[in-house]
């Protein structure tokens, strides 16, 4: 009789992995993303998986980039068994969440002994506002580093920025290379190029309705624009020059940027663009908040609560999440969420990638801030951050003026 009950379970078994399984015997997962045929990683990400687990094929749902919240949203509302999301945005996921679209992954993280550490803070993004839920994890994470122009340090015969410098030593430090045409440093016109480092910290954010800390680093900008240091917001917004093409002239120290940047330039040294030797530090910092810190963005993914494969769609996403899944998406000279000497280096042995030692430290972040928070209002407040923004660095408002406007039109929407 046991033996009997044995092969009854073991025939069980058998035949609900036939359920589930395709046409030629394998599981075949289906992922929503954007983008497919101009994103690298895909690929990378379908290839690696595939020859490491037998039997799984990974099937991309692709929608254009500009239209995949609503669609994604749509499908997930409608009852759509695809397996897995991409996250392309923190509201998607809460909002997911919240409707029960998605899977908690809480007893999956802890059943598997994920090591959230590894993120560097990006994982707390994924959290369920209001509970301890994670409802997805992060495979990416664009992080902002400081740019630098050897070739420029080389001649002026001064040394490289390091991934130890305060705001006020890399100030000093672009002084002193600003000489024969050259500007010690460049700033993109957005917020974040310009003021959001008070982030870095981990205790402020951009939607808490005090903005008394951004005017240091409004302060630091607006003297070294008036030291001719670097070029004006003014001159910028009526030129329409965009960061990449300034730093490509080959007359800019240092600028600081998100770490996307490191795949252009890369394309611009072999197609001609720019011809100098380049690297990497990380972003400078406040005194009293740790060398290597840096604040940027995460992309997720999650498992469909209408999944009919969710413990494949989970090991598929705890792979993406992992080194192995890390070094796939490193592999193609994006960043990915998960932080390791070995994904840094796998990102430093990229084709064209700058060999030096410092810019190997500057993969390996301290933490990364988020950008922005999620929360409700936040939309709203980001606009008018950003609204003042433009009126302080056009100086059509005083520092203090244009924080003041911001701390009194946001207060309207800070949550109570």
């Amino acid at each position: 009789m046991k033996k009997w009950i044995a092969l009854l379970l073991a025939l069980t078994m058998v035949m609900s992995l036939c359920a589930f399984a395709g046409a030629e015997g394998t599981i075949t997962l289906t992922v929503a993303c954007w983008d497919l045929t101009t994103t690298p990683y895909y690929a990378a990400i379908k290839d690696a998986y595939e020859a490491s687990h037998s039997g799984v094929t990974i099937e991309w749902v692709d929608m254009a980039s500009q239209d995949y919240n609503i669609k994604a949203s749509t499908m997930l509302s409608g009852g759509d068994t695809t397996d897995v999301f991409c996250v392309k945005e923190l509201s998607d996921m809460q909002n997911w969440a919240k409707e029960g679209f998605i899977l908690s992954l809480n007893d999956k993280i802890a059943a598997d002994g994920v090591d959230m550490s590894k993120y560097a803070g990006m994982d707390k993004c994924y959290v369920l506002a209001g509970t301890d839920e994670y409802y997805a994890l992060p495979f990416r994470a664009d992080y902002w580093v400081l740019f630098y122009n050897k070739t420029l340090f080389d001649n002026a015969g001064v040394a490289y920025p390091t991934n130890d410098m305060t705001w006020d030593q890399y100030a000093e430090l672009a002084k002193q290379m600003t000489k024969d045409g050259v500007y010690g440093t460049h700033y993109h016109t957005w917020l974040s190029a310009v003021a959001n480092w008070a982030v870095c910290d981990g205790v402020n954010t951009l939607a808490d309705g005090e903005y008394s800390d951004l005017a240091y680093f409004y302060q630091l900008v607006q003297d070294l624009e008036d030291a001719g240091v670097c070029m004006t917001y003014d001159e910028l917004k009526s030129s329409s020059l965009h960061y990449s093409g300034a730093f490509a002239q080959g007359n800019i120290a240092m600028m600081p940027m998100g770490y996307w940047f490191a795949s252009t330039l890369i394309g611009y040294i072999k197609d001609g663009t720019a011809n100098f030797d380049w690297g990497i530090t990380a972003v400078p910092h406040l005194d009293g908040v740790a060398a290597g810190s840096s604040f940027g963005s995460p992309t997720g993914i999650a498992v469909n609560a209408k999944s009919a494969n969710a413990d494949a769609a989970w090991d598929f996403v705890k792979w993406m999440c992992s080194e192995d899944g890390a070094k796939a998406i490193a592999s193609t000279g994006t960043r990915p969420a998960y932080v390791s000497e070995e994904v840094a280096a796998v990102m430093a042995a990229a084709d064209g990638f700058p060999t030096d030692e410092t810019t190997a430290a500057a993969l390996l972040p301290t933490a990364i801030a988020l950008e922005w928070p999620v929360g409700e209002g936040v939309n709203e407040i980001k606009t008018i951050v950003n609204e003042e923004h433009s009126l302080i660095m056009t100086r059509e408002l005083s520092i203090e003026e244009g924080i003041a406007e911001m701390q009194e039109r946001a207060a309207e929407f800070i949550a109570k």
